[in-house]
């Protein structure tokens, strides 16, 4: 696999998240979904998140459908 994920191993992360999306919450500066215990988004340092069970799922059901733009800390080491 290459530095991003593949489109199937989104489409199974984004699955596996809308079917238990109360073990989440998307972050409100930059829209990643990130775990439940976060207190700090690990990719823009925000500390706001929404997590709606609703919200999870369909920022799940986003990300899993496209390719990944967003730049993580595997990109940069």
């Amino acid at each position: 696999m290459s530095e991003k994920q593949s489109n199937e191993s989104r489409k199974a992360t984004a699955a596996r998240i809308a079917s238990d999306p109360s073990g989440y919450k998307v972050c409100e500066g930059c829209d990643s979904i990130v775990g439940g215990a976060t207190m700090l988004c690990p990719n823009c340092h925000s500390f706001r998140f929404d997590g709606a069970a609703q919200r999870v799922i369909d920022q799940a059901n986003l990300l899993g459908s496209r390719e990944q733009t967003s730049v993580t800390s595997s990109d940069l080491g």
